[in-house]
C-alpha cells in the first residue's frame, strides 16, 4: 500500500507539471511549436545523462547479478510484448502512433523517481537496465514506424548519443571507473530534469489541441486500455510463469522495478520522435495524457496485484 501512496503522489506532480507547460502556452508566454526544441534536448542532452548517471554505482557481485537479472527481464518481456503488440497493431488496424503509444512505456520519466524515493538512488541502476534495452528499440524500431523509414540505418542507430551512452555507462561500471565527483554531479543534475522537462513538452502540445476532439477520439481510450491494463496484467503473468522474482534475495525488489517500468503510461518520447519526424505529435501527446490520468489509478493496483501474486 505505501508503494501504492508514493506512486500516485509521483504521478499527481507529473500532471503539475503538464499544467505548467499547458499554461505557458496558453497565457502567450511560448508557442506550443517551441517544444520541438525542448524535445531535442530530453532526446540528446537529458536521457544521456540519466543513463551515465545511473551506472556511476560500486561494482559488487551482488550488483552485477541483480543488473544480469535486471537485463535478462527487461529483454525477455520487452521481445514478447513486442510480438504480441505488432500481432495486435494487425488485428485492430493501429497506425504507428498507437502501436508506438502501446509498446513503450514512460519509464525514463517515472521509475527514476518513484525508485529512489521509495527504495533509494542505489536501486535506480535496474530501473536503468530496462530504459537501456528500450532505448535500443525506440531508436531502432520506433524510430523506423515514426519516420516511416524503409530500412535501418545502423551507422545513425550506432552513433546515436544515447547508445554511446549506454556503452559508456556499462564500460565505465564494469571497469569500475568512477567520474570525477564534480562531472558526476553535473550530469547527475542534468538528467533530473527529465521528468519536468518531458511532462512541460506534454502540457505544451497538449495546449495547442483541440481538447474536445482529444476526449471526443474514441481511439484514445482503445489505445489506454491496452497500454494501462492488458499490457501490464501480460506483463504480469509473464513475470511469474518466468520464475525470474526468485533468482536471489533481491530479485523480488528488481522485478517489482522492471514491472513498473512496464506498466508506465505511453511514452512521452514517442511524441518527441513524432515532432522531431514529422509524425502526428499532437495524438501521441493526447494519449500520453490520458494514459498518465489513467496510471493514477492503474499503477497502484497492478503494483498490488504484483504483491498479491509475486
Amino acid at each position: 500500500m505505501h508503494i501504492s501512496i508514493l506512486l500516485m503522489e509521483q504521478i499527481i506532480e507529473l500532471f503539475i507539471m503538464i499544467f505548467m507547460g499547458f499554461i505557458i502556452v496558453k497565457t502567450g508566454i511560448v508557442k506550443d511549436d517551441d517544444s520541438k526544441v525542448l524535445s531535442k534536448i530530453v532526446l540528446y542532452l537529458i536521457i544521456p545523462c540519466v543513463i551515465i548517471n545511473a551506472f556511476q554505482v560500486n561494482y559488487t557481485s551482488k550488483t552485477v547479478r541483480g543488473l544480469l537479472i535486471a537485463f535478462a527481464a527487461s529483454v525477455i518481456l520487452q521481445l514478447v510484448l513486442l510480438f504480441i503488440i505488432s500481432v495486435m497493431g494487425r488485428l485492430f488496424h493501429m497506425n504507428e502512433v498507437e502501436v508506438a503509444s502501446v509498446y513503450y512505456s514512460n519509464s525514463g520519466n517515472l521509475i527514476v523517481p518513484i525508485v529512489t524515493f521509495i527504495l533509494g538512488q542505489e536501486w535506480v541502476l535496474y530501473g536503468c537496465a530496462f530504459m537501456s534495452v528500450q532505448l535500443v528499440f525506440l531508436w531502432t524500431h520506433c524510430k523506423k514506424i515514426i519516420s516511416r523509414e524503409n530500412s535501418y540505418d545502423w551507422r545513425k542507430i550506432v552513433l546515436n548519443i544515447n547508445m554511446i551512452s549506454i556503452v559508456i555507462g556499462v564500460v565505465l561500471f564494469f571497469t569500475r571507473i568512477h567520474l570525477p565527483q564534480l562531472i558526476n554531479d553535473t550530469i547527475g543534475s542534468v538528467g533530473s530534469m527529465i521528468g519536468p522537462a518531458s511532462m512541460i513538452v506534454t502540457g505544451m502540445l497538449f495546449a495547442g489541441m483541440d481538447l474536445k476532439k482529444v476526449f471526443a477520439n474514441r481511439r484514445v481510450y482503445f489505445v489506454t486500455f491496452l497500454r494501462m491494463l492488458l499490457v501490464p496484467l501480460i506483463s504480469l503473468i509473464l513475470i511469474k510463469i518466468s520464475h525470474m522474482a526468485y533468482l536471489s534475495a533481491d530479485a523480488p525488489k528488481i522485478m517489482l522495478i522492471v514491472f513498473l517500468a512496464v506498466i508506465t503510461p505511453s511514452a512521452s518520447t514517442v511524441t518527441q520522435m513524432c515532432q522531431v519526424y514529422g509524425n502526428d505529435s499532437r495524438y501521441a501527446s493526447a494519449i500520453n495524457v490520458v494514459t498518465t490520468l489513467c496510471a493514477v489509478v492503474t499503477m497502484p493496483v497492478m503494483v498490488l496485484l504484483y504483491e498479491e501474486f509475486i
